[in-house]
């Protein structure tokens, strides 16, 4: 009972949520727009390829549907959530609820690698497209502006990292450029969000159109490579690139993140969520089946895997429009994942868990305008050094560990107040275990959760003994900054510990 002790009442939390000074101005399909620019950026412009030509093969299709189902189990649940607690922060929210201020803190920092860190990773894909676009145009940038300072070794990942003396400035920019669009209200930067995610959806919709007509099937056999080792192609290779393809469908998150700032929470929550998943989803298998079709696989282990897709299709105009496709789509991710993020940030400053600039509100915009810039700067430097080889797989541990927190929820709201209206409830019911009720959705997300997990783990455990610790290292160097964060910070400043101390002190 320690450890969840310091626990938020829905009756608090709801109370908090109403006193929060946001501008409530979205609506279902600003909320969906918001989902699919997430989701659909960096996941398929980039990680794609990778996960073809490492682990999966042609199989990548089945390890995106794999991926979509594990994602599914936790977005109806986070429907559920949102619907019945229509408050900012995500899951961090939820846990608090739950499970308490320790865990929600764990949360909170797991969720800024899902957030944070992953838009590192965008910035990535974004460097390389806009590079390859330029070169497209004769402008040659020198490589010292758009390569990250670390990188892997040219044996491959695996066989450890190595340092270079150039930074991805080019990325950087983009961080920078995202943050100070958010500064100006989210009605605006949705409104660019939107503009932005119908040009991205049309020119993939486009590119599924054209190259499905250029497919050649012997690039489809066999579907399923054999195996060359644990967790490289055959079966396990399937689940190994699930796990990394996870990352792609971190972006639907990203709607619960901004209920505070919905028309209707309850209602326009939960659609934009279920909603945004499914268009993603659909775009990324038919994305996925044209991209192994065309190019050999073992050719995709590149940052710009759909251009060379289209080189080999060989329509000039196809190309540019792809291009320009990824350069504008990753921004649109961009905006998307710094706006969750400064969101979770913000409730987490009003619990005091972090310090009070990340909760201070812009007079004018009625933005988290400090917040907003500190989080631009530091994901801005982390481009400028880190590749996204390092953190894509630390981006899916952190989300994976989220979901399950977020599953979890349902099954103890529903026992704590099984009378709480809900608008929107998780399908198929459940069953009682001693009295206590356990739904078949969100036991199916924990499960799924935790087999995107195992794949990750026994790789970075596996990368240890081929002299590449570095994974782990930044595991648990993570691990050990958000323990003192918190046990440094966050539980002296909390707002709900002084409100159980002051009892004792009167």
């Amino acid at each position: 009972m320690a450890l969840i002790s310091k626990r938020k009442s829905l009756e608090q939390i709801t109370k908090e949520a109403d006193s929060h000074n946001l501008h409530r101005c979205l609506g279902p399909w600003r909320l969906t727009t918001i989902g699919v620019g997430a989701t659909v950026g960096a996941g398929i412009f980039v990680m794609t390829g990778t996960a073809a030509a490492n682990f999966a093969g042609p199989a990548v299709v089945l390890s995106f549907i794999i991926a979509a189902i594990a994602c599914l189990f936790t977005a109806l649940s986070y429907g559920e959530l949102s619907s019945t607690i229509p408050v900012a922060g995500s899951a961090y929210s939820y846990a608090y609820t739950s499970l308490g201020e320790k865990f929600a803190w764990a949360v909170g920092w797991l969720l800024l690698l899902e957030y944070g860190i992953s838009a590192v990773s965008v910035a990535s894909g974004f460097s390389s497209y806009s590079v390859s676009l330029l070169q497209d145009l004769h402008i040659n940038l020198p490589s010292f502006i758009h390569h990250p300072m670390f990188q892997p070794s040219p044996e491959g990942y695996n066989k450890g990292i190595i340092i270079v003396k150039s930074m991805d400035l080019v990325g950087a920019m983009c961080v920078m450029m995202a943050s100070i669009a958010l500064l100006f209200g989210v009605s605006e930067s949705t409104t660019i969000n939107g503009i932005i995610v119908t040009i991205k959806v049309g020119i993939l919709i486009l590119f599924i159109a054209i190259g499905f007509f250029y497919i050649n099937p012997m690039n489809l056999t066999p579907f399923i490579p054999e195996s060359t080792g644990a967790m490289n192609f055959g079966t396990t290779g399937i689940f190994r690139a699930a796990s990394t393809t996870f990352f792609a469908y971190i972006g639907f998150e990203v709607v619960s993140t901004a209920a505070s700032e919905a028309k209707n929470p309850q209602k326009d929550v939960p659609f934009g969520i279920v909603a945004s998943l499914g268009i993603s989803t659909l775009i990324y298998i038919g994305v996925a089946i044209v991209l192994v079709g065309v190019v050999p696989y073992k050719q995709l282990n590149v940052s710009d895997p759909l251009a060379i897709a289209t080189n080999y299709i060989n329509i000039p105009f196809l190309t540019w429009t792809l291009k320009i496709s990824a350069v504008i789509g990753l921004c649109s991710v961009m905006l998307a994942l710094l706006y969750g993020q400064t969101r979770i940030f913000f409730i987490m400053a009003k619990d005091g868990l972090l310090p009070p600039a990340f909760c201070g509100l812009h007079p004018r915009y009625k933005t988290p305008w400090r917040g907003t810039l500190i989080l631009g700067v530091c994901v801005s430097i982390a481009t400028a050094f880190l590749p996204i080889d390092i953190i894509s797989d630390l981006v899916s541990l952190g989300t994976a560990s989220a979901f399950i927190i977020v599953c979890f929820t349902v099954i103890w709201q529903r026992n704590a107040h099984p009378d709480l209206p809900r608008p929107f409830e998780v399908p198929l019911g459940g069953f009682y275990l001693r009295e206590i009720w356990i739904g078949y959705i969100p036991m199916l997300g924990i499960i799924s959760c935790i087999a995107m997990i195992i794949p990750l783990l026994i790789d970075m455990v596996s990368s240890i003994f081929h002299h590449n610790p570095i994974p782990m290292i930044l595991l648990i160097s993570y691990a050990v900054v958000g323990f003192f964060g918190y046990y440094g910070y966050g539980r002296k400043h909390s707002v709900i510990g002084k409100q159980h101390q002051s009892p004792n002190q009167s």
